[in-house]
């Protein structure tokens, strides 16, 4: 999957200006309105767009304590049950399966430090989750970014 320089303009401005219109992103861009309709459309059907939702910042919202935490879980549990029960804690912000002497890595937000052993102990509430490991972060010292990747996809490095 192959994108071009015109992609990489339009993914740049919307990354800049998230509320950009299509209409002015078109005038930017110095494309029709048209264009730029399809070409969005074409990177959410192959899904290089995820989403257009908003990028919240839960320290924002009072929740400034970031932890990742690595849980073992019981092998005859299975996962699928732990992720269920991670779904419904709302400080649990990401999950991912992982490799490795761990299972699942998982990110989550707290009000403070004693709000981040609230959420452990609503974590390790599951009886599958055997241990954990919980390391605080201190601060982001790269936010999460996808610029650098548009840009090095489009000089020919491949997207599948």
């Amino acid at each position: 999957m192959q994108i071009d320089s015109l992609d990489v303009r339009l993914l740049d401005l919307l990354a800049a200006e998230p509320r950009v219109g299509v209409l002015e992103a078109s005038r930017r861009l110095r494309v029709a309105r048209g264009t730029v309709q399809a070409r969005l459309d074409k990177l959410q059907s192959r899904g290089i767009i995820h989403d257009l939702a908003p990028t919240i910042d839960p320290a924002a919202l009072g929740f400034p304590v970031t932890a990742f935490v690595s849980l073992e879980i019981a092998q005859h549990a299975g996962r699928a049950a732990v992720v269920a029960h991670l779904t419904g804690i709302p400080e649990v912000i990401e999950a991912h399966t992982v490799t490795g002497g761990t299972d699942l890595w998982v990110r989550l937000v707290a009000r403070d430090n004693t709000d981040l052993q609230r959420v452990i102990d609503q974590v390790v509430a599951n009886k599958a989750v055997t241990r954990t490991v919980t390391v605080i972060s201190l601060t982001r010292e790269i936010a999460t970014r996808t610029g650098p990747l548009i840009h090095a996809a489009a000089k020919g490095h491949h997207l599948d």
